[in-house]
């Protein structure tokens, strides 16, 4: 079982090393922890992000052509203040949006806020806060 010193592993492509610290840390304000050649390792909110350089595609699909489902990950915010600290820094840094804040399952036990971003790769990333904590699993 899981226990709060243990870390969720990612891993995710990248196709430029100094965008992609440019997005995580200087746009996001996620920790660098390191760097080499082929690959960064970031503090994700507490997780283990690492974004691996591969080889980039001819072309990106336009952020508007992405599709959500089910390629994303995120973050599931139990402190609102969290949920809205981010997506204020987001605002401010001209983070690309995906999708704006927004509240889903509006009257059922589930609702929640959530955003979407974009990162130089086109991975697509999910903040969430849900207005009942027992609903983040």
């Amino acid at each position: 079982m899981r226990e709060p010193r243990d870390v969720f592993h990612l891993a995710v492509p990248c196709y430029d090393l100094d965008a992609t610290v440019a997005f995580y840390v200087g746009q996001l304000g996620c920790k660098l922890a390191r760097r080499y050649d082929d690959r960064v390792t970031l503090d994700f909110f507490g997780d283990q992000l690492v974004c691996h350089l591969s080889a980039a595609p001819e072309r990106l699909a336009p952020m508007n052509e992405l599709p959500m489902y089910p390629r994303h990950f995120g973050v599931t915010f139990r402190d609102g203040e969290d949920f809205d600290a981010l997506y204020t820094l987001c605002q401010q840094r001209s983070v690309p949006f995906y999708a704006d804040v927004s509240r889903r399952f509006e009257g059922r036990v589930e609702v929640h806020r959530t955003f979407v971003v974009c990162d130089p790769a086109n991975n697509l990333l999910e903040f969430k806060h849900y207005d009942d904590h027992r609903m983040m699993y």
